[in-house]
């Protein structure tokens, strides 16, 4: 880097904003660039979120949403923005739109990562109970569909404690 190239985050602007239909190829290029499955990730019944660093895309995070509940995944930060609060940033983004959709829970699957998710108020729950949560989603029918569901470490976080009626 040259001295002119800003080198944290807080030297740059950082701008997230709502992925559009057509900001799609950008998702799927941040998951390829960080090693990550794009097979079920689709904009259909999701959102997803970009980072974007200097306005050059650093990150994503997707959310499927099911009935009263969703499902956080493809969340992705480049190499080069890690370790600085952008993965949070965009957590906390999912997380917001998840309550403010009256998500009464989120889910995910993580096998490596649990310790980050934990940092949120994610605990571990059976598979089962994503897949009966979530039947509708991509990324459940995919992991029914291909089997790989089962070798999964599924998480939840409670949302909207006390708003039920």
């Amino acid at each position: 880097m040259n001295s002119n190239t800003p080198s944290t985050l807080s030297e740059m602007h950082v701008k997230l904003r709502q992925a559009s239909p057509q900001d799609f190829p950008t998702v799927l290029a941040l998951l390829q660039g960080c090693g990550l499955h794009t097979q079920s990730a689709t904009p259909e019944g999701s959102t997803y979120w970009i980072a974007d660093l200097n306005g050059v895309p650093g990150g994503c995070i997707g959310l499927e949403h099911g009935d009263g509940m969703s499902l956080i995944r493809s969340t992705a930060v480049l190499p080069s923005a890690r370790s600085q609060g952008l993965g949070r940033a965009l957590v906390n983004s999912a997380l917001t739109h998840a309550s403010l959709r009256g998500d009464r829970a989120v889910y995910l699957f993580s096998q490596e990562a649990g310790d980050y998710w934990t940092r949120f108020g994610f605990v571990p729950v059976g598979v089962d109970e994503i897949s009966a949560a979530l039947p509708d989603t991509p990324q459940v029918r995919s992991g029914v569909l291909k089997g790989w569901i089962h070798g999964e470490q599924a998480w939840k976080r409670e949302l909207n404690r006390g708003t039920e009626k």
